[in-house]
C-alpha cells in the first residue's frame, strides 16, 4: 500500500518573487536555495528550504498560465501543499478507488526528474494537494 512520507513543500503564489523574498529571505532569514524557470508550468519558482521541506514561491511568467489565472482570481497566498509519497502510481490508483477527484490521472515528470500529480481541492477540504515522488 502506498504511503505519504512527509510534507515536501508549501507553495505560495506571488506577483513578484523579488518583492516576496524581502519577507521570506531578508526578514525571516531563510536562505534562497535556487531560483528556477519552470517552462512547462509557465512559472518561475524560488526554493527556500526549511527543516524537513521547502517553501516555494511561485510567480507566473505568462498571463495565460494556471498560476496566472489563480493569482488573478484569488490573489497572492498559499497555492498548495505537496506531499511526498513512496509510490505515486499506486497512490493515484488508491485515491481513484476511494472516489477522490484528481486533476492529473497520471503523473507528470518535472525537469528535475520528480514525478508529480495534483488532487482536486474539492476532494481535500478546499486545499489543492500535490503528490511528489522523488
Amino acid at each position: 500500500m502506498p504511503k505519504v512520507k512527509q510534507i515536501n513543500h508549501v507553495a505560495i503564489v506571488v506577483e513578484d518573487i523579488e518583492s516576496s523574498l524581502k519577507f521570506w529571505r531578508d526578514a525571516l532569514g531563510i536562505e534562497l536555495h535556487e531560483l528556477r524557470d519552470v517552462p512547462v508550468e509557465k512559472s518561475k519558482v524560488a526554493f527556500l528550504p526549511v527543516a524537513g521541506g521547502e517553501i516555494e514561491l511561485v510567480e507566473p511568467t505568462t498571463t495565460d498560465s494556471g498560476i496566472a489565472k489563480y493569482l488573478e482570481k484569488r490573489g497572492q497566498g498559499m497555492h498548495h501543499v505537496c506531499l511526498e509519497v513512496d509510490d505515486i502510481d499506486g497512490m493515484l490508483v488508491q485515491l481513484k478507488e476511494n472516489g477522490i477527484r484528481l486533476i492529473n490521472e497520471h503523473p507528470r515528470t518535472g525537469a528535475d526528474g520528480k514525478r508529480y500529480a495534483f488532487i482536486h481541492p474539492e476532494s481535500a477540504s478546499g486545499v489543492l494537494v500535490e503528490l511528489y515522488q522523488v
